[in-house]
């Protein structure tokens, strides 16, 4: 019998940078300390019964076996339907609209499907975490742009020089996580004059397009379907999950042109073929009332006005939150620690837990700011006020 010790393969990492994300990390310490976690970015609170019961429905009605690969025809329509309607652009239900099981997995099978090795993909920082692995999956390059410290605006001038004749993709992410800012229509058209003499792909993620505020400003959500040049070329990311408080169903979809719907959908079906058959059939159902979704914006604005009068009281600076569930602000009055530090001191010390916007940053850039989420209960933001009322 032998007596040689079962030795594990040594694995050569695809991704050997990668280690335990802030979120994770911060969440964990928010639970050891029982602070209110305003740190990883979703709801506490409950979605509206009814989509509950259109699920349940379908789920008894027995839709419960394999959905066509694209997705329920049912809610690609619905989507269809909804872009036009709220942006003017029309995507054939049939063959420019999948069902994605959320919007991670809708951003990497993206890529994976248009990135070769080799390829530049430009990724505006600070960013969302799944880009810059992602795109390191797929053998790509990643070219990383600085938005406008403090003001988080895009500086064209930047991107226009960060362009080779390898750059094959930009992901561009508006309303924007973390930094809660909003393209405008002046910022779309200038990158569409910029991609126009190009075969860059444009990679729009919109998951929080439905949460864009001060609408009697004049701020609209400026989605890249609404630009001719931005839609031949997109492939436009979204969430129901951010859109009904439902972040753990994961379904999301991607609308882009049906020659490039193609190919990511010859990814998509090798990815994970198909997404929950009831959900889909209960959304559809769902977004046949569009109040839910035109309500957003005022139902996160005045959570967000709710925290901004709270933290008004504190020392900390308070950046714009335009769009999206987060509100950033500057510690510099409050605290001489680095972002990292301050969120956990926060955490373990105050009883509140944030991110720092460093995280989103390749090389770690801090610039005296952490992220707060407000998708929370009325009594949980003001919980939170309440601790931070020492500050």
């Amino acid at each position: 019998m032998s007596t040689t010790i079962p030795r594990t393969p040594h694995v050569k990492s695809k991704l050997p940078t990668v280690g335990t994300t802030i979120f994770t990390v911060m969440s964990t310490l928010a639970h050891e300390k029982g602070a209110v976690n305003l740190g990883q970015g979703f709801p506490d609170f409950a979605c509206d019964p009814r989509l509950v019961t259109a699920v349940t429905d379908a789920m008894a009605q027995g839709l419960n076996q394999y959905p066509p690969m694209p997705g329920v025809p049912a809610l690609r329509q619905a989507i269809a339907a909804k872009v036009d309607k709220l942006h003017g652009h029309h995507y054939d239900a049939n063959s420019e609209i999948t069902i994605t099981a959320g919007a991670t997995q809708a951003i990497i099978t993206v890529i994976l499907a248009v990135v070769h090795p080799g390829d530049e993909v430009i990724v505006l920082e600070p960013c969302y975490d799944s880009y810059v692995p992602n795109v390191e999956l797929a053998g790509g390059t990643v070219v990383r742009v600085p938005l406008t410290p403090g003001s988080f605006r895009p500086d064209f001038d930047k991107i226009a020089a960060a362009i080779t004749t390898q750059t094959r993709a930009i992901i561009i992410n508006s309303p924007h996580n973390p930094s809660a800012t909003v393209w405008t229509q002046a910022d779309m058209l200038r990158l569409q004059e910029l991609l126009a003499p190009t075969d860059i792909l444009l990679i729009s993620d919109e998951v929080y397009e439905h949460m864009v505020f001060d609408a009697d400003q004049g701020r609209v959500h400026q989605s890249a379907s609404r630009f001719a040049g931005l839609a031949a070329r997109a492939f436009i990311v979204s969430s129901f999950g951010k859109t009904y408080h439902v972040t753990g169903w994961k379904v999301g979809y991607v609308a882009a042109p049906a020659a490039l719907t193609a190919e990511f959908r010859k990814v998509h079906q090798f990815n994970v073929f198909t997404v929950n058959t009831p959900v889909q059939h209960g959304l559809a159902a769902y977004m046949a009332d569009a109040q839910p979704y035109l309500s957003l914006p005022a139902f996160y604005q005045r959570k967000r006005d709710l925290f901004r009068a709270g933290l008004a009281r504190t020392r900390f600076k308070l950046l714009p939150s335009e769009g999206s569930y987060f509100q950033c602000v500057d510690i510099s009055e409050v605290s001489d620690l680095g972002e990292a530090d301050f969120c956990k001191w926060l955490t373990s010390e105050i009883g509140v837990a944030a991110i720092p916007l460093s995280a989103f940053y390749g090389d770690g850039f801090d610039q005296r700011v952490v992220r707060f989420c407000f998708a929370k209960k009325d009594e949980t933001l003001h919980a939170a006020l309440e601790r931070l009322a020492r500050l």
